[in-house]
């Protein structure tokens, strides 16, 4: 039968497995293809690199693999935790109050002396902000006592919105050497050179965050059925929405963190892994993973030859491009029907 729920945990796993392929040969892909500067101008190259290029290109592969994965996760946890197909990191704001969050940072070590907030410190105003913008739309996403899902995302565009109004005002209170910067990190990046303690200490909170959703899939499928099924199996439902929301958050937070706001990709991710391994958390926490780290690393890799005159297509605005006609695609054949 073709329906992902009767499906065997064995073809369930190879469907895991068929994902890891596929984020296997995205990171070939990657490691092939690239710039390079010629002395008359950048070329595009697609070979094997010599060990001097493919430092830099792994680098980018370990960053771009790291926050696809977060990102996959994070809206994996959202929406199954909220009972809300629509919910992701960037729907919700998550991700536009950790990038309001290190925005201040930011404007504070620029304008007013602060000390900066680098590599694994960055993370702290990112989670605040996120946290922040996370309970905000949860108040507000409310009625009847109880969370309702068209409410939420309404509210999460809402302070979406809000949090771009602000982070405009930031922008504008930089001093003018600075708003450079900001503008880069906000379209989106994946850095070849990246903070290597930054990029350890998001990849050792994703492998925790992943190992403890796995572990407790048995709680998440339960908690996706309802409040009235989750307490009447003995299943401490407060308890598991909050640690698994600040799992969630400080995911969205580190992916912000190292490589800037990636839109789309937590709301894909995702649906690509229910498609595929089924409704069963068991599979779909790593196949989200998995789902989420080779979008973000084939986005990395398709943006390298495209070139308007100002350097590389930002792989944020290439994943907004094509996420959203993604997306429609999804619900217009109707897979979001029975996700959960």
């Amino acid at each position: 039968m073709s329906d992902s729920r009767t499906r065997s945990s064995a073809q369930r796993w190879a469907a895991v497995v068929g994902l890891a392929a596929v984020l296997v040969f995205a990171a070939a892909l990657r490691l092939m293809i690239g710039r390079l500067w010629t002395g008359s101008g950048w070329e595009v190259e697609f070979a094997w690199p010599d060990p001097a290029v493919s430092a830099f290109r792994l680098n980018a592969i370990a960053v771009a693999t790291t926050v696809g994965a977060s990102l996959g996760v994070s809206g994996l946890l959202l929406q199954g935790l909220l009972r809300n197909p629509l919910a992701s990191p960037f729907v919700l704001g998550l991700s536009s109050g950790a990038t309001l969050g290190l925005a201040i940072s930011m404007w504070a070590t620029a304008a007013l002396g602060f000390t900066a907030m680098t590599g694994l410190g960055s993370v702290g105003p990112a989670f605040v902000g996120a946290m922040a913008t996370l309970m905000v739309v949860g108040l507000a996403g409310r009625r009847r006592g109880g969370l309702d899902p068209i409410t939420l995302v309404l509210a999460g565009v809402v302070v979406s919105s809000v949090c771009g109004a602000l982070l405009m005002l930031v922008h504008h209170l930089l001093p003018p050497g600075s708003r450079g910067d900001l503008i880069a990190w906000t379209m989106g990046r994946i850095d070849e050179q990246p903070d290597p303690r930054l990029l350890i200490g998001s990849a050792a909170l994703l492998a925790a965050t992943v190992a403890m959703a796995t572990l407790r899939a048995g709680s998440l499928d339960v908690a996706g059925l309802g409040d009235d099924e989750a307490r009447s199996v003995g299943l401490d439902l407060a308890r598991t929405r909050l640690v698994m929301l600040l799992g969630a958050g400080l995911l969205a937070a580190a992916s912000v963190a190292l490589a800037g706001p990636i839109a789309f990709v937590g709301l894909v991710a995702p649906h690509a892994a229910r498609i595929v391994a089924g409704p069963s958390h068991r599979q779909t926490v790593l196949g989200s993973a998995l789902a989420g780290a080779a979008i973000l690393v084939l986005a990395d890799a398709a943006r390298q030859p495209i070139d308007f005159g100002a350097g590389r297509l930002p792989v944020g605005v290439l994943t907004a491009i094509l996420g959203g006609p993604a997306f429609l695609w999804l619900l217009h054949r109707g897979r979001l029907e029975g996700w959960s």
